[in-house]
């Protein structure tokens, strides 16, 4: 590949790429937005040090560039995150309370999903109780009934898909 020095190679080389970028930023911080503005810091900076580039493997040039960009964006999200445990906050301030209309709905789902968890064959009905009602993760349920993890996992993608047909997407997060 010939070393990019024209204008008309690097809008090819966005419009080429773009996707690619786009998706390994989106992966790496799992936030849609970060992702956009990841991938176009990428493409800028790549505008930038487009002197230093060789020209040749451009597609993982620009691949490293993204990830570099997203391990920097991370890092400084860890920074700014600042641990700070219950006792340090005054009794006044606490947590608000739910709204009683968003109580009883929580816990006409949770009916629901039990009575559904409930309609379920074993394995699954055990495997969907603890971990869909309980909310306890598979290494925990795999531990309490001496199950394989990979079992239980299976288990646990098996009812989803079970309670996805009869309860729908919405209730279970998908």
């Amino acid at each position: 590949m010939e070393k990019i020095d024209s204008k008309e190679n690097f809008i090819r080389l966005v419009r080429q790429y773009q996707n690619l970028v786009f998706s390994i930023c989106l992966k790496l911080t799992g936030d849609y937005f970060a992702a956009e503005d990841l991938a176009q810091e990428t493409f800028l900076s790549a505008y930038r040090h487009i002197e230093q580039f060789d020209g040749q493997e451009e597609k993982a040039w620009l691949c490293r560039i993204a990830s570099n960009k997203c391990v920097d964006y991370l890092r400084k999200a860890e920074r700014r995150a600042v641990p700070v445990s219950e006792e340090e906050f005054p009794e006044q301030v606490s947590a608000p309370q739910e709204e009683p209309l968003s109580r009883v709905l929580n816990q006409e789902l949770l009916a629901e999903v039990v009575a559904a968890c409930q309609e379920l064959k074993p394995p699954y009905r055990e495997v969907a109780e603890a971990h869909f009602v309980r909310g306890k993760p598979a290494a925990e349920i795999a531990e309490e009934t001496g199950t394989g993890i990979n079992t239980v996992k299976t288990h646990i993608r098996r009812a989803r898909e079970l309670l996805k047909k009869s309860l729908g997407k919405e209730l279970l997060g998908e």
